[in-house]
């Protein structure tokens, strides 16, 4: 594989509309002018894990930014969010995380909702920070004023380009990238969407998969180059829940344990579309949307994946409209909602501590217990999923609050109990698979088709504050 490309080394028509902004030179504030230096495959995405990687989703509204902290410190900002605050909330959240320099700014695409803060961003870590290491894009041109503030900032800084494109790789260090597209040559006509930028990181048993604005073209490329090389812990959807991105099997060959939506509240163009949560609810993929759930991080050790977010927010993807509406740039700080470990397993170490319950007693977590788990329902399971359920009794005196807290089984498969739901003491509450209206005594998951393994499963329940405080087997 080769290291990225000088954007002055590619075809001429390209050279003209980037030596418009470019005319600098290629080097200048990078410390790291060759930020690829290894070669390596699509399966090879594990590096053996010291430290953590921290990967957050922010909440940007109608847009995305990601950034990732890797085992060293070092950085890697993907986008930058939309033109219409110039990247406002993007810098604001790298202040409040003292990020002083991004080592490898990745432009997924050029269009104006995902280059929106690059100009400012440059600015900003040129002048007042610690530089930008370089800057790697696709290498499609846009027609828009902020494509042409984001190459005048470039050149105004004599920053490092690279134009990009699947084989190249990226040195992060600690991590393993894998740059899976836009593909030699281009495709579709040289849409920007359809030739995003795709990278694969990997960490330790962990990995995530990151495929920008990706539409059905380039992920049905994508599905065919790789296959299930493309196996990720965590996925970012493509092009904020499009029904034209997020495909079943792109899903189906990724099998992530999780995915994260980046889009507004209310967006205009109706993101997350209703077909792909239903792709997603019928995997049994719990799905994290940072307009309800806020910003969303992601903190690997290499063997679990602890997920964060400013809020507590259903993540069944049938369910994901009923959270409330976190606003961009609020400040509020992330909690551990549920810990994966690289097969998708809720990690059984997490320790138990009082909860604060309604009346403003304590409750002990563990006095939560399993009274029943009745999986083999009668007749076809699909066909009867009221008659699968799970009894859960409160064996002690308090109340438990149990608002926020999720219920999963072995496969990932994740219900949140409603907000305010508290359990009485010595009360008993059975949730049950299908659907209905909730009661002190019966709530519904709501699901389309069955949980629990008739051969055997498990079900634990983790708090809102990520605390795992049940878990029993059956067989």
């Amino acid at each position: 594989m080769s290291p990225p490309r000088s954007r002055f080394a590619v075809g001429c028509c390209l050279v003209l509309v980037i030596l418009a902004g470019c005319a600098g030179g290629t080097t200048g504030g990078s410390t790291n002018d060759t930020p690829a230096a290894t070669a390596s495959t699509a399966t090879d995405t594990a590096v053996s894990a010291e430290g953590t990687l921290e990967t957050h989703f922010i909440n940007v509204g109608q847009s995305v930014s990601t950034l990732i902290i890797g085992p060293t410190g070092e950085t890697m900002l993907i986008d930058t969010g939309h033109f219409t605050d110039d990247g406002k909330y993007v810098l604001q959240y790298l202040q409040r995380h003292n990020i002083d320099r991004i080592d490898y700014l990745v432009t997924t695409h050029n269009d104006a909702d995902h280059i929106g803060g690059n100009a400012a961003v440059i600015d900003y870590y040129e002048t007042e920070a610690n530089g930008i290491g370089a800057v790697y894009d696709p290498g499609i041109a846009a027609g828009t004023e902020t494509y042409s503030e984001y190459l005048d900032a470039i050149e105004q800084h004599d920053v490092t380009l690279y134009e990009t494109r699947e084989g190249d790789t990226i040195a992060f260090e600690g991590v393993a990238v894998q740059v899976l597209g836009p593909p030699e040559p281009y495709i579709e006509n040289e849409a920007r969407n359809e030739n995003s930028i795709v990278l694969k990181l990997g960490f330790g048993q962990t990995s995530f998969l990151f495929t920008g604005d990706a539409e059905d073209d380039q992920e049905a490329y994508l599905v065919e180059e790789y296959g299930t090389q493309l196996d990720a812990t965590l996925m970012k959807a493509g092009h904020h829940g499009s029904d034209s991105s997020t495909s079943g099997a792109l899903l189906d060959a990724a099998q992530p344990k999780a995915v994260v939506i980046s889009s507004a509240y209310d967006s205009h163009y109706g993101h997350p579309n209703e077909a792909v949560l239903n792709r997603l609810a019928q995997r049994d993929i719990p799905t994290y949307w940072t307009a309800t759930h806020g910003d969303t991080v992601l903190v690997s050790d290499g063997e679990t994946v602890t997920i964060k977010t400013q809020a507590a927010a259903p993540t069944n993807p049938s369910r994901l409209r009923e959270g409330s509406p976190v606003d961009p740039g609020t400040t509020t700080a992330v909690s551990p909602r549920v810990t994966l470990t690289g097969n998708g397993v809720t990690d059984a170490t997490a320790t138990a501590t009082p909860t604060t319950v309604a009346d403003g007693g304590t409750a002990t977590p563990t006095a939560l217990a399993v009274a029943t788990v009745h999986a083999d329902a009668e007749g076809d399971d699909r066909d009867n999923l009221n008659d699968e359920y799970v009894t859960f009794e409160n064996t002690g005196d308090a109340p438990l609050e149990l608002g926020g807290w999720t219920v999963t089984d072995a496969a990932g498969a994740t219900y949140t109990f409603p907000d305010g739901f508290t359990l009485g003491g010595g009360a008993q509450v059975t949730l049950h698979t299908g659907s209905g209206d909730n009661t002190d005594t019966a709530l519904y998951w709501d699901r389309g088709s069955p949980v629990w393994n008739n051969d055997g499963d498990t079900v634990t329940v983790t708090t809102a504050e990520g605390q795992q405080v049940l878990e029993v087997s059956y067989s």
